[in-house]
Protein backbone atom coordinates (compact mmCIF):
# COMPACT_ATOMS: atom_id res chain seq x y z
CA UNK A 1 0.00 0.00 0.00
CA UNK A 2 1.31 3.49 -0.83
CA UNK A 3 1.59 5.88 2.13
CA UNK A 4 -0.74 8.71 1.83
CA UNK A 5 0.40 12.65 1.56
CA UNK A 6 -0.58 14.84 4.25
CA UNK A 7 -3.81 16.75 3.73
CA UNK A 8 -1.58 19.81 4.41
CA UNK A 9 0.78 19.55 1.57
CA UNK A 10 0.49 22.23 -1.47
CA UNK A 11 0.19 20.40 -5.14
CA UNK A 12 3.49 22.75 -5.31
CA UNK A 13 5.43 21.84 -2.18
CA UNK A 14 4.57 17.71 -3.20
CA UNK A 15 6.28 18.66 -6.97
CA UNK A 16 9.44 20.46 -5.18
CA UNK A 17 9.56 17.10 -2.94
CA UNK A 18 9.02 14.42 -5.51
CA UNK A 19 11.72 16.51 -7.71
CA UNK A 20 14.18 16.33 -5.09
CA UNK A 21 13.90 12.81 -4.32
CA UNK A 22 13.85 12.06 -8.06
CA UNK A 23 17.36 14.25 -8.16
CA UNK A 24 18.87 12.35 -5.54
CA UNK A 25 17.89 9.07 -6.65
CA UNK A 26 19.32 9.69 -9.99
CA UNK A 27 22.37 11.19 -8.62
CA UNK A 28 22.98 7.94 -6.38
CA UNK A 29 23.16 9.66 -3.02
CA UNK A 30 20.81 7.18 -1.42
CA UNK A 31 21.58 3.45 -0.16
CA UNK A 32 18.91 0.58 -1.73
CA UNK A 33 17.24 1.09 1.27
CA UNK A 34 16.71 4.82 1.03
CA UNK A 35 16.00 3.95 -2.29
CA UNK A 36 13.17 1.99 -1.91
CA UNK A 37 12.00 4.49 0.85
CA UNK A 38 12.08 7.69 -1.65
CA UNK A 39 10.50 5.63 -4.77
CA UNK A 40 7.55 4.97 -2.35
CA UNK A 41 7.28 8.21 -1.01
CA UNK A 42 7.24 9.32 -4.73
CA UNK A 43 4.66 7.24 -5.89
CA UNK A 44 2.91 8.71 -3.15
CA UNK A 45 3.44 12.52 -3.91
CA UNK A 46 2.82 11.43 -7.49
CA UNK A 47 -0.79 10.32 -6.43
CA UNK A 48 -1.45 13.37 -5.16
CA UNK A 49 -0.68 15.22 -7.74
CA UNK A 50 -2.36 13.86 -9.90
CA UNK A 51 -5.48 13.69 -7.77
CA UNK A 52 -4.95 17.82 -7.27
CA UNK A 53 -4.38 17.58 -11.41
CA UNK A 54 -7.67 15.82 -11.67
CA UNK A 55 -9.57 17.88 -9.16
CA UNK A 56 -8.32 21.31 -11.29
CA UNK A 57 -9.40 19.59 -14.80
CA UNK A 58 -12.73 19.15 -13.71
CA UNK A 59 -13.15 22.49 -11.96
CA UNK A 60 -12.15 24.21 -15.26
CA UNK A 61 -14.97 21.49 -17.24
CA UNK A 62 -17.50 23.20 -14.67
CA UNK A 63 -16.34 26.33 -15.30
CA UNK A 64 -16.72 26.55 -19.24
CA UNK A 65 -19.84 24.62 -19.36
CA UNK A 66 -21.10 27.12 -17.12
CA UNK A 67 -19.79 31.06 -17.25
CA UNK A 68 -16.65 30.09 -19.86
CA UNK A 69 -16.56 30.63 -23.30
CA UNK A 70 -14.01 30.74 -26.03
CA UNK A 71 -12.62 34.53 -26.27
CA UNK A 72 -10.68 35.06 -29.75
CA UNK A 73 -7.84 37.13 -29.25
CA UNK A 74 -7.02 39.61 -32.63
CA UNK A 75 -3.36 40.72 -32.69
CA UNK A 76 -2.99 43.55 -34.69
CA UNK A 77 0.60 43.85 -35.73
Amino acid sequence: MVAKVQKTVSFEAAMIELDQLVADMEAGKLSLEDSLSAYKRGAALLSFCRGKLDDAQQQVRVLEDGVLKDISVSVDA
